[in-house]
Formats: C-alpha cells, sequence, structure tokens
C-alpha cells in the first residue's frame, strides 16, 4: 500500500534566471509505503500548459535540465507523477527568464535616393511572441524618429521610412519589449545600419530679373532651374501665396513674366518634385508704386433731385495720367467720362456709388468709391385703420398704416395722438403704429408726418377721428303685465342695456319646445319696447332678448316665463253655460215635488200648458228667449 503525501516542483537555481545561464527543473515526489517495495515513477512537466519532459524512474525526484536558458523558457511549470494507478500534481510555478536576445537589424538598401524609402526588418531570435518592436531613424543633429509595432504571432517585423529632403547619412537600429506578468522587459538595442542617401536633384535656384526690387509697371521675369540625375518624372511649379503661376515638366528651367504691379511684391516660392522628393526655394519680391491711388471728390454726398454735382478725380503728386469716372453697377461699370471732371443735373435714379480710375504706363489704378444720394420729395402722407374703417372697440387695439406714395427712402414717420408724439420709424414707404391705450371718452384725433433728406421739409397727414364702439354691457327683458296676461289683452316687451354704443340691434326671442325670433330692431337707444297687440294661448312660454352693436358681441338677458290665462267675460261664459241648466234641473225637481203632493192630473195639466205657452211667446226683453 502507498499514497502520494505531495508533490513539489522548484527551479535551481532560482525562480528569476538570466538568459543564457543554465536552469533546472526539479519535480520532487514526497510518498508513504506500507512495506519498502520497488515503485516505478512517471514524471511529466508542463510549461504553460504544454508537455515538455517525460521521464520513469524508480527515484522519487525528477530534473529538467537547460543549459543556456532563454526568454522562450519564461512562463508557468507544473509537475505531475503518476505511479501504481495512483497521480498527483504540484502547484504551478512562475519562471522569468530575465533579458531578452538581441535584436538582428537589416536594410533592404544601403544607397537610397531622397524620395525613396528604406524598408527595414528587425527579428529577436529565439524569442516567442507577442512582441513590441521599435525603430529608430537616428540623423545627426536631429531627434531620433521613431515607429513602433506591435506583432502578436511572431517574432519579427518590418517597416518603412521616407527619406526626405537634407537626408544624406542615416543610421537605423531597433529594439524589442514583452510583457511578463504585467511588466514591460526591452531588450538591448540591435547593431546600427548605416544607409546612404544620394540627392536626384540638387535645390533649385529663383531668380527675378531685372532684379526682386522693381517699380510697378515695368516687366518682371522669374527663372527657376535645378540640375538633375534622371530628368524623366521632374516637375517645376512656380507659386505665390499657394497661387501656381507656372509649372513645367520633364525640363530643368522654367520660366514666367509679367507687368509689376503693388500687388506683386511677396514671397514667390519654386518647388521641384521627382516622385516623393520635393525642394524648395524661395525668393521675396519688392515692388515700389508708381503712382498712389487717385481719390474722387464730391461736391456733395446728399442732394436734390434736379440739382447739380461734380465729381472730380486728383492724384497727389502726380497729373500726367488717363482718368475715367464711372458708375458702380453689378451689371459691369457705366463709363460716364473720359476726364477728371464730370458736372451733371441729377435725378433720382443717379443715385449710386461712383469711382474714378487712373491709368499710367500700363498699371490702372481705381479710387474708393464715393456714394452719391439724391431724394426726391416725400408726398403728402395718408394715415388709415389698417382694417378698413375709422372705428375701434374699446378694450382692443387700434393699428394705423402711415403710407407716402412718393419720397426717397429712407423716410421717417412720426404718429402723434392729438399733440403727443406717440412714435417714429424709419421705413423705405410706410410705417404703422398700434395704439393700446384706448379710451371711451377720449377725443383726441391722430395724424402722422413723414420726412426724408430731401430740402422741402416734412409733409403731414390729415388728421383721422377714430370712433370709439362701446361694446353692450347687461341686457336685460322685462314685461308688463308680467308673468300671467290675459288671452286677446295687449303686453308690452321693453329689451334694454346698460350701455353700449348705437345703433343697438334687438332681438326678442321665444323658446318653447324650439326658439322663434319673435321681434328685432335696430335703434340709436338704450333700449326698445314691442308692443304686443292680442296674446293667445300659443304666445305662452319663455322670453329673453339679445343685443348687439358694431363690436361683434351678442349680450344675452336672463329669461322671464309669460303664461297666457282665460279673460274675464270667458269664464263668465263657461259660468253661464254650466250654472243656468243646473239651476233649472233644481227648480223642476222641487217643483214637480211640491206638485205630487196635490193632485197629479193638475200638475199634469200645468206643466202642459207652461210648456206650450214658453215655446210660443215672443220674447220682449232681454230675459227670454225663444227656443
Amino acid at each position: 500500500v502507498f499514497t502520494f503525501n505531495t508533490v513539489e516542483i522548484k527551479v535551481q537555481p532560482s525562480v528569476k534566471v538570466k538568459n543564457g545561464a543554465p536552469m533546472s527543473i526539479v519535480c520532487h515526489a514526497d510518498i508513504s509505503k506500507s512495506t519498502d517495495f520497488q515503485l516505478k515513477h512517471n514524471f511529466t512537466i508542463f510549461k504553460d500548459g504544454k508537455l515538455v519532459f517525460m521521464t520513469v524512474s524508480d527515484k522519487r525526484d525528477a530534473q529538467y535540465e537547460i543549459s543556456m536558458a532563454r526568454s522562450s523558457d519564461t512562463g508557468e511549470y507544473e509537475c505531475t507523477v503518476e505511479a501504481g494507478g495512483k497521480t498527483k500534481s504540484s502547484n504551478s510555478l512562475h519562471v522569468w527568464v530575465t533579458g531578452m536576445t538581441k535584436p538582428i537589424l537589416t536594410a533592404e538598401k544601403k544607397e537610397v535616393l531622397e524620395g525613396e524609402v528604406v524598408k527595414l526588418r528587425c527579428e529577436l531570435p529565439e524569442e516567442v511572441p507577442p512582441l513590441h518592436f521599435f525603430f529608430r531613424k537616428i540623423k545627426m543633429n536631429s531627434t531620433p524618429k521613431e515607429k513602433h509595432v506591435f506583432e502578436p504571432y511572431r517574432n519579427f517585423s518590418v517597416v518603412e521610412f521616407s527619406v526626405e529632403e537634407g537626408d544624406n547619412i542615416l543610421q537605423f537600429d531597433c529594439f524589442g519589449k514583452r510583457n511578463v506578468k504585467l511588466e514591460f522587459e526591452s531588450s538591448v538595442h540591435s547593431n546600427k545600419t548605416l544607409v546612404t542617401v544620394r540627392e536626384p536633384f540638387i535645390k533649385p535656384t529663383l531668380n527675378a530679373k531685372p532684379s526682386s526690387n522693381i517699380t510697378e509697371g515695368d516687366r518682371i521675369q522669374f527663372e527657376c532651374s535645378t540640375v538633375v540625375a534622371r530628368m524623366r518624372g521632374i516637375e517645376i511649379i512656380l507659386q505665390k501665396n499657394r497661387t501656381i503661376l507656372n509649372s513645367v515638366r520633364d525640363e530643368r528651367l522654367l520660366k514666367y513674366s509679367a507687368v509689376a504691379t503693388l500687388e506683386d511684391s511677396g514671397e514667390y516660392l519654386c518647388k521641384v518634385e521627382q516622385g516623393r522628393a520635393s525642394k524648395t526655394t524661395k525668393l521675396n519680391v519688392v515692388v515700389s508704386e508708381l503712382f498712389p491711388k487717385p481719390i474722387l471728390a464730391a461736391s456733395m454726398s446728399k442732394l436734390d433731385e434736379n440739382k447739380e454735382l461734380t465729381l472730380n478725380c486728383n492724384i497727389s503728386v502726380f497729373r500726367k495720367a488717363n482718368f475715367s469716372i464711372l458708375r458702380k453697377n453689378s451689371n459691369g461699370d457705366i463709363w460716364l467720362t473720359n476726364s477728371r471732371n464730370l458736372t451733371m443735373r441729377v435725378n433720382v435714379n443717379d443715385t449710386g456709388s461712383y469711382i474714378c480710375k487712373a491709368e499710367v504706363k500700363g498699371i490702372v489704378k481705381e479710387s474708393k468709391p464715393v456714394r452719391i444720394n439724391v431724394y426726391a420729395p416725400v408726398s403728402k402722407p395718408t394715415l388709415s385703420v389698417v382694417s378698413g374703417l375709422p372705428e375701434v372697440v374699446l378694450g382692443k387695439p387700434l393699428r394705423l398704416i402711415c403710407h407716402s406714395v412718393m419720397g426717397t427712402p429712407p423716410i421717417t414717420f412720426t404718429f402723434y395722438k392729438g399733440n403727443e408724439v406717440k412714435k417714429r420709424v424709419t421705413n423705405d414707404t410706410y410705417a404703422t403704429f398700434l395704439d393700446e391705450n384706448i379710451r371711451q371718452n377720449d377725443k383726441r384725433g391722430y395724424k402722422c408726418d413723414a420726412r426724408n433728406n430731401h430740402s422741402s421739409g416734412m409733409k403731414t397727414s390729415n388728421i383721422l377721428n377714430i370712433t370709439v364702439i362701446v361694446p353692450i354691457r347687461n341686457a336685460s327683458l322685462g314685461s308688463i303685465p308680467y308673468g300671467e296676461v290675459e288671452d286677446g289683452s295687449e303686453t308690452a316687451f321693453l329689451c334694454s342695456v346698460k350701455e353700449g354704443s348705437w345703433p343697438i340691434h334687438f332681438r326678442i326671442f321665444r323658446k318653447t319646445d324650439h326658439e322663434v325670433l319673435v321681434f328685432e330692431k335696430s335703434e340709436n337707444a338704450n333700449s326698445i319696447v314691442w308692443h304686443k297687440k292680442t296674446m293667445n294661448r300659443q304666445d305662452t312660454g319663455t322670453y329673453y332678448c339679445m343685443a348687439s352693436n358694431k363690436a361683434n358681441v351678442d349680450v344675452k338677458s336672463h329669461p322671464i316665463t309669460i303664461s297666457v290665462i282665460l279673460a274675464a267675460w270667458q269664464k263668465g261664459v263657461i259660468a253661464a253655460f254650466v250654472l243656468i241648466p243646473i239651476a233649472g234641473a233644481v227648480t223642476l225637481t222641487l217643483w214637480w215635488f211640491l206638485c205630487k203632493k196635490k193632485k197629479g192630473n193638475e200638475c199634469s195639466a200645468l206643466a202642459t200648458n207652461l210648456t206650450s205657452e214658453k215655446l210660443t211667446r215672443q220674447h220682449n226683453d232681454g230675459d227670454y228667449y225663444s227656443g
């Protein structure tokens, strides 16, 4: 019987080993046995989960020897022992082989032209990716340029560096880095690789003839040249302020000429390009002024139409020039005269900007524009209400418009309420004014005046009087008699309002199953009376009145109820028809009862005679009628 107590793994000399030093991974099995018997042990050592060593021994120790440790030996090690069908593993142990192998740098070319590229390859032999590569381009008297490349799957990397103007002898090197337990470890720098740079062409020469200091009006010529090893693909470009003036291809010389102006002063640049290579030369040119810009003077800048305007064009300390005077126009300047002086009688259409030009030795200069404004007088303005009628509802704003048909803008309009200035507006042909403070008894009229820069002064409109419409308030309806009215009698309905501007439109409605307009009339009064001559039963119902005026607000009164009842004589007729027959019947019954006590035959004969006599008797007065 046996059992594993522990399986241990350790590194000799330590878990941190220098690159190139020997290293041993030792695996030890601690086993307890019931008796002393022979036992075979199968030792297996793993690095980062991969099998790196295996042996069978009857000893309890196994040793994995590495004669020269490399960075690739860095990792997590674990040992597993199997014996007699039983297996046990050790804990993992991290081993760090410090220091990386020296990288090897190679260049594709040892000699290149300006504008070409240098292709470099840096390799870290015996190192295991992922790796970081750093390449450096080293130039004398300048800071090295560095490029970084991450390689997750290989132990080398390739980059390109462009060769720029001024590069002649270049050195390159590289180094590598790797990440171990969240720490970066760097290698030493590689060997330095030397690359020689040749010029495909020399720096261009830029000249100006006759000189770089000339006077405007003179012709200036630029020449830009270079010496080139290979003509094919060469290009020469002349620029000023990023504007290309001229260019040639597959030639060594560029020429460009022009008549110099003040605007030609500045820095010129000649650039020679071939492939990626580029070289430039700069030249500063100063152009002296031949004569100053002309000055245009006007006798007046603001004047009335039909007035006389004089324009004069001059050049200070210089008199011999060709002059012309023009008026600016969006479709092209309009020529007026080939003279330094111009006198004309103006109208409104002459308003605009004027310039003069002066020409000497082919150089034309233009003056600053002079603005001339010609004014026509304003016409008498008209003042009106925007909505049309000269009236306003109390409580609502009043918007007025003042308009002048004639007059050169800008026109200043002034609004008055009475003699009080309410608003000033400067506009082209009209202006508006909003009065939000309308009062019921305000009797002040409105007016406006208009003026522009014409010497005639301002014009004033007629006074505009506004009617203030007071809305209807508190309508009420009454009747005489009130409540119950006899059939056939006359009834007076009174509809009145507390206030409101005249005329007022009154309407009286009766409401039963539906509303019926029974009376309407417009009056210049606060009340109206409607006489209903004859009331009948159909006139029973609820009555109300509505009043309105130009404020267009209907005001409704509280309703009143009218009931049409029977007249007194109608009640008497009904009583007569009902009570007289009843009284006759009672009398006959009483008479018959009294006769019953006497002799029956006498009563019968008497009754017959009385009846016969009544039917035949003629009426002599109003108490008896036949039939």
